[in-house]
């Protein structure tokens, strides 16, 4: 775990030197929140469904712009194999990239948030919100991961990352609209069993990422 938390503790370090990424995803998030706060003004009725729907493509695009180029740097600048090279397995290398898209996601996750309960008007900072959106950051972490290893040699990988992502992570979306929306009309008792549903999903797609990276970097 030493190794992992030096990969992460490295990506941290260049983010905050660069500022490449997290930046750009926070503003991304932020401007969809606001932008489809001014398009749910039109919708008469309970904004409950759509806001649970914009909150969550708030921050799958928003951590899409951070996981599409989380290996893709790494090759473009030849630190992937150094990494390769270091007396690591391919286990290791992706826990900390793993860990690290998962902490850049709840960052943004941790500022769109207030913003959008002062936009909606809607609970959105209740403590079962909170834990939604943290098991659906590692899910989506957990696959973008592996999607980006895949797509970061690929000179269409702008495209390739979504096709391959979106559709594998389409049980993930469903479960944290529809458990955020029950809580946004509160029903938080009955959102329980989305949340089993999204952490057996994270489990599952986390293990299997984690399994089959080597194969990934080999190729």
């Amino acid at each position: 775990m030493r190794k992992v938390w030096s990969l992460v503790w490295k990506d941290l370090l260049v983010e905050f030197r660069g500022r490449e990424f997290l930046g750009a995803m926070v503003v991304f998030a932020l401007i969809t929140i606001v932008t489809l706060n001014f398009a749910f003004d039109l919708i008469r009725g309970d904004r409950e469904a759509p806001g649970a729907g914009g909150l969550w493509i708030a921050f799958l695009f928003a951590g899409m712009l951070g996981l599409g180029r989380s290996l893709a740097v790494e090759r473009d600048r030849g630190t992937l194999e150094g990494l390769t090279l270091c007396p690591v397995d391919a286990g290791t290398i992706f826990l900390g990239k793993f860990i690290s898209n998962v902490l850049f996601i709840v960052i943004v996750q941790a500022v769109s948030l207030p913003v959008f309960y002062a936009l909606y008007n809607l609970p959105s900072l209740r403590p079962m919100v909170f834990l939604i959106a943290l098991v659906g950051a590692v899910g989506f972490a957990g696959l973008g991961t592996l999607f980006s290893a895949v797509a970061a040699s690929s000179r269409a990988r702008e495209i390739l990352m979504p096709l391959l992502l979106f559709p594998l992570a389409i049980p993930l979306v469903i479960g944290t609209v529809r458990a955020t929306t029950l809580i946004f009309q509160g029903e938080s008792g009955d959102a329980w069993p989305w949340f089993n549903l999204l952490a057996a999903f994270d489990v599952i797609f986390v293990t299997l990422s984690y399994v089959v990276f080597d194969l990934v970097l080999e190729e």
